[in-house]
């Protein structure tokens, strides 16, 4: 257990050791991490405002807005304490608690992803019982099982993690406390953790986007079917948004989790967490209003 080790605290390394690199970077994110923050509580309003956005569709898309809000918080904060000081400590108990929430907050967008493109499927394989299968109490449903999955299955994950004996270096080469980083320092064999992690990522990432992918087939080949030019390009843009959401969340993922220990590296590793933890958080507000007319003309009667 924690309390057995003989490291009492972690130094997390961040990202950069040069002073003016350092300062351009946390400048940087400064503004990113704000912009997260701003942009998804705007789609936030907006849904809880406008009558027109109160669909299954705009529904799940508030709730990756909070998951976004959340996730990006789990980490960015600390990244940009690092920035200010380039070796910031941080308990055990702090370490293993942003792990747990980071990873929870991961997985819960992985499965709510996967229950949007859902959503999408019915709306328009099956339209006249979109109402039906999609109504409120089915949503509020789904959306609980994503948050209660999501927090449920890391447990595991951070409990054979924290059993492991850190007894050697505690410094860190990263700007949170992401598993893999935190396995190169364990005195033990980490072979059950990568065991765990590797199913794992079978049941949170391949088993979901395989499910999207089959989704997508069924939606690819409704939507060659309708007549109207118009409407198969309202569907094109309507799935569209999904789709990039889904390839920069989770091509970056799997990049990150599914590869061999040997081919990680620290700097790599550090840039692929990047991309997941602050860049898709940021663009996913973005790619959905830039395709939907409906939240354009809510965020205009919002300004007015």
């Amino acid at each position: 257990m924690m309390n057995q080790t003989s490291v009492t605290e972690f130094l997390l390394l961040g990202l950069s050791r040069n002073l003016r690199i350092r300062l351009f970077l946390l400048g940087l994110f400064s503004i990113v991490y704000v912009l997260t923050l701003v942009y998804n509580t705007i789609i936030l309003m907006l849904i809880w405002l406008d009558m027109r956005l109160h669909t299954p569709m705009y529904f799940f898309l508030g709730q990756l807005a909070c998951v976004d809000i959340c996730y990006t918080s789990s980490t960015v904060p600390q990244m940009l304490a690092n920035l200010q000081s380039p070796r910031q400590t941080i308990s055990l108990a702090a370490c293993a608690i942003q792990m747990h929430i980071f990873l929870a907050l991961a997985i819960t967008e992985c499965i709510l992803l996967a229950v949007m493109a859902y959503d999408r499927y019915v709306a328009i394989c099956h339209p006249l019982h979109y109402v039906f299968l999609m109504k409120k109490t089915v949503c509020m449903k789904l959306a609980l099982i994503c948050w209660t999955t999501g927090f449920l299955l890391p447990v595991v994950h951070t409990v054979l993690t924290w059993q492991l004996p850190f007894c050697g270096s505690n410094l860190i080469d990263h700007f949170f406390c992401e598993m893999p980083a935190l396995l190169k320092l364990a005195c033990a064999d980490t072979q059950m953790v990568q065991t765990v992690t590797s199913m794992g990522c079978i049941f949170t990432l391949l088993i979901p986007i395989s499910f999207i992918l089959m989704t997508y087939i069924r939606i690819l080949v409704a939507i060659l079917k309708i007549q109207s030019v118009q409407g198969q390009r309202k569907a094109f843009f309507t799935c569209g948004s999904h789709m990039t959401v889904v390839v920069l969340f989770y091509g970056s993922a799997i990049f990150m989790y599914m590869r061999p220990e040997s081919s990680h590296s620290s700097g790599q590793d550090k840039i692929v967490s990047l991309f997941y933890s602050i860049v898709a958080p940021i663009f996913n507000p973005m790619i959905y209003c830039l395709n939907s007319k409906t939240m354009k003309d809510a965020f205009l009667k919002m300004l007015q």
